[in-house]
């Protein structure tokens, strides 16, 4: 589960970090700032085996969050939260990104996939679904670490 603002503990958003290493950090794999529900959707979506996604993630999250400035300089930010903020980026975002991660196909398509429904899944708890739904189509999604 994660702690909202006002402390309470919502069901059904919980991180993969927190399934991972409930006790502490083992140094396993996260997933970066990507909410775990998020990732179990892209997951079953993505032509990669679920347990690399969140090996994957993380790489994407180091790549992004070292550039958190670049980001809310140049890109609109439609959500933050004490975690994260979410931005919309241009169509091409991850396949640029991807081959600076050196990243297959497929594995772009993941992480592409798994940004895209954490914004679905904010978009959901903030009854602003069908706007984002509409985002989705022109733009992409990018997840930074706060």
């Amino acid at each position: 589960m994660t702690v909202g603002a006002d402390g309470d503990r919502r069901p059904g958003r919980e991180r993969l970090s927190e399934r991972l290493a409930p006790d502490g950090d083992d140094g396993g794999p996260h997933g970066g700032a990507i909410d775990g529900t998020a990732i179990m959707l892209a997951a079953a979506k993505a032509s990669v085996p679920a347990s690399s996604l969140p090996r994957l993630l993380d790489r994407a999250q180091a790549y992004l969050d070292g550039r958190a400035g670049e980001y809310a300089q140049g890109f609109e930010c439609v959500h933050e939260d004490d975690e994260t903020a979410v931005f919309l980026v241009p169509l091409g975002h991850w396949d640029t990104k991807g081959l600076d991660l050196d990243f297959s196909h497929r594995e772009v398509d993941a992480v592409r996939r798994a940004h895209a429904e954490h914004l679905r899944r904010v978009g959901a708890d903030a009854d602003r679904r069908d706007e984002f739904e509409t985002a989705l189509e022109i733009r992409e999604v990018a997840v930074v670490s706060r």
